[in-house]
């Protein structure tokens, strides 16, 4: 029985979600958006934010689930445990993202644009 606890306890604790600060930016070639105007960047970068904050939310709310459900797990009753999953896809699209808005803010660079670029992920280039 002590077994099954603790192999449902490492399992919950290598499933759980992500933060949303902790998750790196996929690279994302710049020379995609090299034939964007200024003004076109600046959308671009607007639509890409707003997804990839859309995309925070819900990854931190998995995280928090996971953590309530790992914690009940720990606690409580541990098969518990394996209600905690994660959400992959909602990490790997938030890391694209976070890519895109690296990428076109080193377009912005290129080209001059002066657009300010605020609230950047962790390893964005500085400007």
């Amino acid at each position: 029985m002590r077994f099954f606890a603790l192999a449902a306890l490492a399992a919950a604790l290598g499933g759980c979600a992500s933060s949303s600060q902790d998750i790196s930016a996929t690279y994302v070639s710049p020379v995609m958006y090299q034939n964007h105007t200024c003004q076109q960047l600046a959308m671009e970068a607007q639509a890409v934010s707003a997804r990839a904050a859309t995309l925070s939310g819900a990854q931190d709310s998995q995280r928090t689930k996971d953590t309530v459900a790992t914690t009940a797990a720990v606690i409580i009753f541990w098969p518990a445990a394996f209600l905690v999953g994660g959400d992959k896809q909602t990490a790997a699209e938030l890391g694209q993202m976070k890519g895109q808005l690296n990428a076109i803010e080193q377009a912005s660079i290129m080209k001059k644009c002066n657009i300010q670029f605020q609230g950047k992920p962790e390893g964005a280039p500085k400007a």
